[in-house]
């Protein structure tokens, strides 16, 4: 069986690219800059079911995207993390943080959401794509 994207990630989120391993999506909260990253591998729930090149693979990608999402937001911090209490599939966070945003210092997590609307998600989806485009 082949990668289907889990439906809570699909509903939340918004496409950007595919890289190698991962699929790039933007979570829909303009509070908090936020991207996932979901490694597109069938099943895969834990970093660990993932093969040893997919790891690294990962890691790279996670790496080049932070810099670039670090470059184009500038936050106080990057946190990046892997849950998965509400949805399974393995996916990394991306989150640009900042000092004094709506949640500081606590996590984001279960704190209120706004949409972006239609012009900010297609500008900031343009940036995150042209930043990468130089490397994938």
């Amino acid at each position: 069986m082949g990668f289907t994207l889990d439906s809570r990630l699909a509903a939340d989120s918004f496409y950007i690219t595919d890289l190698p391993l991962s699929q790039l999506r933007l979570l829909n909260n303009k509070r908090f800059p936020w991207l996932l990253l979901v490694p597109m591998v069938a099943d895969a729930v834990e970093w660990i079911d993932l093969s040893r090149d997919q790891q690294h693979q990962l890691a790279d990608e996670i790496t080049i995207c932070s810099h670039f999402f670090q470059a184009l937001v500038t936050p106080d911090k990057l946190n990046i993390a892997t849950l998965g209490n509400q949805v399974s599939q393995l996916h990394i966070h991306l989150i640009g943080r900042y000092k004094g945003d709506a949640a500081w210092p606590d996590p984001v997590w279960g704190k209120d959401s706004t949409p972006y609307d239609d012009a900010e998600r297609d500008k900031f989806i343009y940036d995150i794509k042209s930043a990468l485009q130089s490397v994938f």
